[in-house]
């Protein structure tokens, strides 16, 4: 960072100027903080938290069990037998091809230690 200007005004207040690119960067240090503390009381009040490259790919239309999926390190016969389906039904609901009943996305929920709104 560049060093700051310090003016004072005819009223005696104090004013600081400073570069576009160091306004910017502390405006992003900020929003960073503010992030920081958000998540630091999602985890205080217990509540488990991803990193970006999860919210990204829902964003992107990625569906949901297949995002928490990889997100837990599973293979997908693996989460299939936990669910009690089988691999190319789960197959299908991961490509999008399939919704799956509201009782099988609970199983993929429960499989995924996921609330069944997280699949949905």
């Amino acid at each position: 960072m560049g060093t700051p200007q310090f003016i004072q005004t005819t009223t005696g207040e104090r004013m600081v100027v400073l570069s576009e690119r160091d306004y910017t960067t502390l405006l992003e240090q900020a929003e960073d903080y503010r992030d920081i503390q958000a998540a630091d009381a999602v985890r205080n009040r217990g509540e488990e938290t991803f990193p970006g490259s999860v919210l990204d790919a829902l964003l992107d239309g990625v569906p949901p069990v297949r995002v928490y999926r990889e997100f837990r390190g599973m293979r997908s016969g693996e989460l299939a037998e936990k669910a009690g389906i089988s691999q190319g039904y789960l197959s299908e609901i991961e490509a999008g091809k399939k919704t799956g009943s509201v009782a099988v996305l609970t199983r993929l929920a429960e499989a995924l230690g996921m609330e069944l709104s997280d699949l949905i």
